[in-house]
């Protein structure tokens, strides 16, 4: 007779390993299919991707719009922190200078056969606690006394600026902290647009990035506004109109920098991004502005659109996050993101916010 065999029963461990990586998978690419970015994400159109890419795109620019200002108050606190720790030096050599003198004192009245305070406040592991003692100003004479009062307030106020020091370093590392979280945004959302992108023809690509500038043109369009630019820093008042000297000295600025490229977090001279080229185009002609676009709205006289004049400041989309230079005839110079430079584009092509007038 034949050997019958029992069926191989699949152990239920497996079985459910099996699933759990299964459910694993699909998780996955429901994720990715959210985020929209991964491989596993359908074809998507040109159409598509711009709409993506725009979005990504405004994201990286809140972000480093934050970034930004993170940037300057880090820096703020890290100059706040030097300047505390080099007056705590100075202090520092000026109480040792008068310690020498109380050990000098000191020096002098065990010659004369007592260990009198001043020795004792320089032999002292803890001057400062020595000084405290009730004892002290009573058994010192008046030029002693006059001594110590100034050594015990110098240790006070150096103990004051260690503390000052401790709480500006706190602050420091808390702004240190905000820039790598928006660094790590910024850099995310930026990777993202350029897979994207990536998967494009040359020539699709070609459209999407020329028309993410230029609010629905063509990439030559964009081509033939940033040439037209150019042709008309050439010509005799092309800064006609703007308020001041100043304001016309920016626009000129902004003008000879056409073609440069976008780069968050840049001030130029050779790359920028938005807020970046306004501070940088106000800074050659003499003016300092706030490094945000959120302070930037606050640093002038605020127009509305029907009011604007070239240099004017111009600021799109509720949360103030993109800011171009007015160079009239419903027309900017902006850097627009990391797929297109420094160009001339319409005002019209982003949700108008507000604008101001800085001179």
């Amino acid at each position: 007779m034949a050997a019958h065999r029992k069926p191989r029963q699949r152990s239920s461990g497996g079985h459910k390993a099996r699933t759990a990586f299964t459910l694993a998978l699909a998780g996955a690419a429901t994720a990715t299919a959210f985020d929209g970015t991964g491989q596993a994400e359908p074809n998507l159109t040109p159409a598509q991707v711009k709409a993506k890419v725009d979005r990504l795109y405004r994201e990286a620019e809140e972000a480093t719009e934050k970034y930004n200002g993170a940037h300057e108050k880090a820096t703020a606190a890290e100059q706040r922190l030097k300047s505390l720790r080099d007056e705590a030096a100075r202090k520092e050599e000026r109480l040792n200078s008068a310690r020498e003198k109380l050990g000098s004192m000191a020096a002098a009245q065990y010659r004369d056969g007592g260990l009198g305070p001043a020795v004792q406040l320089a032999l002292s592991d803890d001057p400062d606690g020595y000084l405290d003692g009730a004892a002290f100003a009573e058994r010192a004479g008046d030029r002693q006394s006059a001594a110590v009062n100034r050594v015990r307030r110098q240790l006070r106020e150096i103990e004051q600026l260690r503390g000052s020091a401790r709480l500006e370093l706190t602050t420091l590392r808390t702004r240190q902290a905000e820039l790598k979280k928006h660094k790590a945004t910024i850099t995310g959302k930026l990777d993202a647009a350029r897979t994207l992108l990536s998967r494009l023809t040359e020539a699709d690509r070609a459209r999407v990035t020329g028309s993410t500038a230029t609010g629905g043109g063509t990439g030559t369009r964009a081509s033939r506004a940033t040439t037209g630019a150019r042709d008309t820093l050439r010509t005799p008042g092309s800064t006609a109109g703007a308020p001041t000297a100043r304001a016309a000295a920016a626009v000129s600025y902004a003008y000879s920098k056409l073609g440069s490229p976008y780069v968050w977090g840049a001030t130029g001279p050779n790359a920028f991004d938005c807020s970046g080229l306004a501070l940088a185009a106000y800074r050659s002609a003499g003016i300092s502005l706030p490094r945000t676009t959120y302070a930037q709205i606050d640093a002038g006289r605020r127009v509305s659109r029907s009011e604007l004049l070239p240099g004017d400041l111009v600021f799109f989309y509720s949360g103030i996050t993109h800011v171009g230079i007015y160079i009239g005839d419903g027309r900017m110079i902006h850097a627009p993101n990391p797929s297109a430079p420094v160009r001339v584009a319409p005002i019209s092509e982003m949700p108008f916010a507000g604008a101001t007038r800085v001179v």
